[in-house]
């Protein structure tokens, strides 16, 4: 019978951080339902507001009642006025970010529209690639889910904050060991967990080890077709 080592892998996502731009159908599908809310929907507080003092300005024009107790209020009109002058000042952060310019694929603030993927340089036989970070299960640990929040903390360092999906794995891949490198195992079996990282997470050290953020093009990519076709299929 043949002896497979097992191994888990950790597949670390950076979930995008603004709305994909939209496509001009979807922008021309959004006007037509912003324009039937529109069409169908009540008055504001806001707008009831300037109303009831528009007909309060006429009855202070007619001197109908009394200056010094309706005149001087802040009216809705002047915080439309300070509302509007705001907004003027206000200019989004733009889409493309210093990394996209700089093609950073290490960086976190890269392609905030997709989701990204965590590749780390690892060695299998004398090669060097890059792959989720994995490692092999040992005595002592309960599980593999165990097992794979060892493997990213030695591969990757404490820095990252993540969030495991739960205790069964995603995905799964196995791969033959060459002849030369064949002891005690045929192979390894590489079962995949999803986790994702935390918003407010401080990247990878950078003296760990090298590493990449990737979305799915790129991974097709980087990655060795039937090791891709393994991951692709826990990607959302």
């Amino acid at each position: 019978k043949e002896k497979w080592d097992l191994l888990a892998g950790v597949l670390v996502e950076r979930l995008p951080v603004v709305t994909k731009t939209m496509e001009p159908i979807e922008a021309k599908f959004k006007s037509i339902l912003d324009q039937i809310e529109f069409e169908n929907s009540l008055k504001s507080n806001h707008e009831l507001r300037k109303e009831t003092e528009k007909r309060q300005a006429e009855l202070l024009k007619a001197g109908k009642i009394d200056l010094d107790s309706e005149a001087l209020k802040q009216t809705a009109q002047d915080l439309e006025d300070a509302y509007n002058d705001e907004l003027s000042k206000f200019k989004p952060a733009p889409r493309v970010t210093e990394a996209d310019k700089k093609g950073d694929s290490s960086s976190l603030e890269r392609k905030l529209e997709e989701t990204l993927v965590l590749l780390a340089e690892q060695k299998l036989g004398g090669k060097s690639y890059f792959l989720l970070p994995q490692g092999q299960h040992v005595a002592g640990e309960s599980s593999l889910r165990q097992t794979a929040e060892r493997v990213l903390r030695e591969t990757v360092g404490d820095s990252l904050q993540v969030t495991f999906y739960g205790n069964a794995p995603v995905g799964f891949y196995k791969y033959k060991y060459p002849t030369a490198a064949k002891k005690e195992a045929v192979g390894a079996k590489v079962f995949f967990f999803r986790c994702v990282l935390k918003q407010d997470s401080p990247n990878v050290g950078e003296k760990k080890v090298k590493f990449q953020w990737l979305d799915q093009g790129e991974l097709a990519k980087t990655l060795k077709e039937p090791y891709f076709n393994s991951v692709s299929q826990c990607l959302l």
